[in-house]
């Protein structure tokens, strides 16, 4: 598999062809947004700056993006979202696993804000949180790994900073969106299959166009 993209209706086929595109290299010989595009293309801040596509795909509901697989940048077709999140996520509630001493009470505090307010910015979460202090950094990042991890929140876009007058100010914030949310929004369909069904449609879908090798590595990942 060899693309070489400059545009993002390109990649947005090639995201629909391979069904998860990451954005570094993850799997050995499987593509990754940066190894598709052009490096000069990247932060110019162009129609052509996949940086700014990443954050498009979510907005514009044509693939999935988080922090899925090992804890890096994934972006999920549509096609392929239900049955990832059926084998990396849960049939319990995030509440009910909090309950069952498998969800840390951070992750769950921020879930509750997340559902309350979608789409709400990083900067806004962590204070919302009571984790804005330096100190509480990291515990803010790995509660929101704990929950992309299993797919219960998705990044839905970036928000601008803008200052009273309305004018842009600084750096732009990650946007979060509880998956079913985002799953309702975008009309993702609903399935009916445990994680070893899911596992095996994953697997079967990407023996179509990978190698034995790499196909190994996703067994890895799905199994």
């Amino acid at each position: 598999m060899e693309y070489k993209v400059t545009t993002y209706e390109d990649a947005i086929d090639v995201i629909e062809e391979i069904g998860i595109l990451p954005l570094a290299p993850l799997i050995p010989n499987f593509p990754s947004l940066n190894t598709i595009t052009l490096p000069e293309n990247w932060h110019s801040k162009t129609e052509f700056d996949p940086w700014i596509w990443r954050t498009k795909f979510p907005t514009d509901g044509v693939a999935a993006y988080g922090k899925f697989i090992k804890k890096k940048s994934v972006l999920v077709s549509c096609q392929l979202l239900p049955y990832v999140k059926s084998v990396l996520g849960y049939a319990e509630s995030v509440e009910e696993r909090y309950f069952s001493g498998n969800v840390s009470k951070e992750a769950l505090d921020i879930y509750k804000l997340i559902s309350q307010e979608e789409g709400i910015d990083t900067r806004a979460l962590r204070i919302k949180a009571g984790l804005k202090e330096k100190d509480k950094k990291r515990i803010f990042k790995n509660a929101l790994l704990e929950l992309q991890g299993s797919i219960d929140i998705v990044i839905s876009g970036i928000q601008e900073k803008r200052n009273e007058a309305g004018e842009k100010n600084g750096w732009s914030s990650t946007s979060f969106e509880t998956y079913d949310s985002w799953a309702v929004r975008n009309r993702i369909d609903t399935i009916n299959t445990d994680k070893e069904e899911s596992s095996m449609y994953l697997i079967s879908f990407f023996s179509n166009i990978c190698s034995i090798e790499t196909l190994k590595k996703i067994e890895k990942i799905f199994a």
